[in-house]
């Protein structure tokens, strides 16, 4: 998935405090951190390792392309070595075979540059070329998918809140209905059986709570670990606010989403690079197969010195006479014909081959994939539209009657269990459309995603 910086579309996702009767949000401490979506995806995107390990890759790639430029440059590489022999050797001045400790010194310095060897440095060269373009793509994929994740759980963590809240008021409302049914046990209106399952119903609410707590819980923790914080830091999270929201448009083609994110999807550009890269391969492979000529030049001098020696006719030549007396220099050619090596240059251009079957192949799953989630993403944006109206019809039919139902009680007609249900039932009514403004809001957001455009909440 591609970064966003990439295409100059940093979300900037301005967030603030929903009112507590629209969300149910509220600050468990005031010492607590709260994150908006902006915050939570800058933390992610510099602690998150995976983007470091990407980076990391992308590092080595480009230590690669440096590498491979420096294989064109003429090598120079200088020797100096120095030993004692003894016993039979030669005198390195006179030639002739002596019987006495030796000290002989030598050093040379030898350059070599490569003339043909079958284009494979210079395709090695364009290779790693686009094998650092692709390290920067899949970079981009790497961040632009933990942004699609981070944006995820952060939605996760108001759906639940959410849902907390809604099993807290059916909790509150269950044990209403416990102590209506256990007064009315008490005068004889009620049996054992109708407090039983006034009973079974609190327990069952009390799980409710609890899952709805867990769960809460866990989308926090997961979204700490996306951010790479402490999975015990303690922090809340800022919902958008939802007075201003619009309805946004469903009437997506999704051929046209699939055509336009082929030329701007990371996913796409990062498998094409990899099959270019592969291509290249073949290329480099071949170059074994080819003969090799390269260039030498060098030049070298030595210096010896015997140990106890006093032949009056043949004095020791000084350190300086030896060198420059010894002074050599040396070109050649050298053509080395690839003949029969196991087959091993063979087998090389093989395995080219197939690894570029290979990511071929993969570049089509990556079309067929992308072709899979965008039809599947304009399906979710529809669900999500419907749903929203849905829930926006119960909210509206659901507050009309807890307005019918607070008049009556306040005259006397109706008793508080049934003012506290009503109450209850427009709450959850609110809840679920809420919910459905944040999966609505996502899924359209899902598709700018596909499209390159910015995010904006």
């Amino acid at each position: 998935m591609r970064n966003f910086k990439s295409f100059n579309v940093i979300p900037r996702l301005s967030f603030v405090l929903s009112l507590t009767l629209i969300t149910g949000f509220t600050l468990t401490s005031n010492a607590q951190e709260v994150i908006t979506i902006e915050q939570a995806i800058e933390k992610t995107l510099n602690n998150n390792l995976q983007v470091k390990q990407a980076q990391f890759s992308e590092s080595l790639a480009e230590v690669d392309l440096s590498q491979s430029k420096l294989a064109l440059v003429p090598t120079l590489n200088g020797n100096i070595s120095s030993g004692i022999s003894f016993g039979r050797s030669q005198d390195q001045n006179t030639f002739e075979i002596i019987n006495q400790k030796l000290l002989t010194t030598s050093g040379s310095l030898s350059s070599g540059v490569p003339v043909f060897e079958g284009w494979a440095r210079l395709n090695q060269i364009r290779q790693n070329k686009i094998l650092l373009d692709a390290g920067k793509a899949n970079t981009e994929k790497v961040k632009n998918d933990l942004i699609l994740q981070v944006i995820t759980s952060y939605l996760q963590i108001l759906y639940n809140k959410d849902f907390l809240r809604a099993a807290n008021q059916q909790l509150a409302v269950a044990k209403q209905q416990l102590d209506r049914e256990q007064q009315l046990l008490d005068v004889g209106n009620k049996t054992l059986a109708d407090l039983s399952q006034a009973k079974s119903q609190l327990a069952t609410a009390e799980l409710s709570v609890t899952d709805a707590d867990n769960a809460l819980t866990i989308s926090y923790l997961t979204l700490a670990q996306l951010m790479d914080v402490p999975s015990a830091t303690k922090y809340e999270v800022q919902a958008p606010l939802l007075d201003s929201f619009k309805t946004p448009s469903v009437k997506y083609n999704p051929d046209q989403i699939f055509g336009d994110a082929m030329n701007l999807f990371p996913d796409i550009k990062l498998a094409a690079l990899r099959t270019a890269a592969a291509k290249k391969g073949v290329d480099v492979a071949k170059g074994s197969l080819y003969p090799k000529l390269s260039f030498s030049a060098g030049l070298g001098s030595s210096y010896s010195y015997i140990f106890g020696y006093d032949n009056a006719l043949f004095p020791q030549r000084s350190f300086a006479d030896q060198v420059n007396e010894r002074f050599n220099q040396s070109i050649g050619l050298n053509l080395s014909i690839p003949l029969f090596n196991g087959l091993q240059a063979r087998a090389g251009v093989k395995r080219a081959r197939i690894n570029l079957l290979q990511t071929q192949t993969d570049e089509q799953l990556a079309k067929n994939n992308l072709n899979k989630v965008i039809y599947q993403a304009v399906a979710d944006l529809r669900a999500a539209e419907s749903r929203f109206r849905s829930t926006t019809n119960t909210y509206i039919a659901q507050k009309d009657a807890f307005e019918v139902i607070e008049q009556r009680y306040a005259v006397g007609l109706v008793n508080s269990l049934d003012y506290s249900t009503a109450q209850t039932n427009m709450n959850k009514a609110e809840i679920d459309m809420i919910q459905a403004k944040y999966d609505l809001l996502f899924r359209s957001k899902v598709i700018d995603y596909y499209l390159g455009k910015q995010i904006v909440f």
